[in-house]
C-alpha cells in the first residue's frame, strides 16, 4: 500500500477529516497541520517509509484543494471494451502524447518507491515549481513497472508519472526538484483492467496474471514492461486502479 497518494489524501472519511481539517478553504493553523502531519507519519511507520517534515504544507495545500478542486483526466480514447454477463472485462485505450512529470525510485519495496515518489510530485505540483503556483491535479498517476529476466519479479526501478493539466503542456514549469523530469511522452495504446484496493507488489503481480489468463496468448503485448494507474475515488471504500498492458506498436 503505497504511503502518500492521491487516492490517500482524499480516502478520508468524513470524520476523519472532520477531526484534521475544521476549514477545507482556509489554510490550517500550526496545531490543525501538526494533526494531519502527525496522521501522515503513523501511516508511513506502518509502510517502511519517513515523511520528511517538508511534506506539512504540501499535504495541507492538496488536501484543502481537493476538497474543492475537480481533477483533470488524463485524455484516452477507448478502441474496445470486452465484457461478458455485462461486466467488462478488460477495455483497450489510446492515449495521445502529451508531457508527463516523471520520478524514477529504487527503494527496496515497491510501495516504498510509488510512495517516496509521489511525494516529490506533491511538492511539484504544490508550488515547488517555476510558476511558484498550485498546478491542479490530474489523474490517473501511472507507476511503469520493468520485470526482471525471470518475467515474474519487479526490478526495483520504478517510473511514477503525473500528467501536466492542459494548461501547462504547451509550457511546462520547470521543477524545482532535479529528481523530476519532463518528458514528452509518444501515443500509447494499453490494455486496461480495473481492480480495487491496495497496490503492493503482490497485489499488481496477481492483476498482471489475471489479466494474462483473460487475454491468452498474445504477441503484441509488452512483457517486460507494465503500468498500475491510480485514481482517487474518495465515495468508495475500496480504491479504483487499473492494470495496463502496453501493445507493441500504438
Amino acid at each position: 500500500m503505497a504511503l502518500i497518494s492521491i487516492e490517500d489524501l482524499d480516502g478520508l472519511d468524513d470524520e476523519q477529516l472532520d477531526d484534521d481539517i475544521t476549514d477545507h478553504s482556509e489554510p490550517m493553523d500550526d496545531e490543525e497541520q501538526d494533526r494531519m502531519y502527525a496522521h501522515w507519519q503513523a501511516v508511513g511507520r506502518t509502510h517502511h517509509v519517513s515523511v520528511p517534515r517538508e511534506m506539512r504544507g504540501p499535504i495541507e495545500e492538496m488536501t484543502r484543494r481537493n476538497q474543492t478542486s475537480e481533477r483533470e483526466q488524463v485524455p484516452f480514447v477507448t478502441v474496445s471494451r470486452h465484457e461478458k454477463l455485462g461486466e467488462v472485462l478488460y477495455e483497450e485505450r489510446v492515449y495521445p502524447p502529451g508531457k508527463w512529470a516523471c520520478v524514477r525510485k529504487a527503494d527496496m519495496l515497491y510501495e516504498q518507491s510509488i510512495s517516496n515518489a509521489f511525494m516529490k510530485l506533491m511538492r511539484f505540483i504544490c508550488k515547488e515549481n517555476s510558476t511558484g503556483r498550485y498546478l491542479g491535479m490530474s489523474v490517473p498517476v501511472v507507476n511503469e513497472i520493468t520485470m526482471a529476466d525471470d518475467g515474474t519479479n519487479f526490478m526495483k526501478d520504478v517510473l511514477t508519472a503525473y500528467y501536466l493539466p492542459a494548461e501547462f503542456q504547451a509550457r511546462p514549469p520547470e521543477p524545482t526538484d532535479p529528481d523530476i523530469s519532463i518528458v514528452d511522452r509518444d501515443t500509447i495504446r494499453v490494455i486496461t483492467r480495473v481492480f480495487y484496493g491496495t497496490t503492493t507488489e503482490e497485489t499488481v503481480s496477481r492483476q498482471i496474471n489475471m489479466l494474462w489468463e483473460l487475454l491468452g496468448n498474445s504477441g503484441d503485448v509488452l512483457r517486460d514492461r507494465y503500468m498500475v494507474a491510480v485514481y482517487e475515488n474518495p465515495g468508495v471504500p475500496q480504491r479504483r486502479n487499473e492494470i495496463w498492458f502496453i501493445r507493441c506498436a500504438p
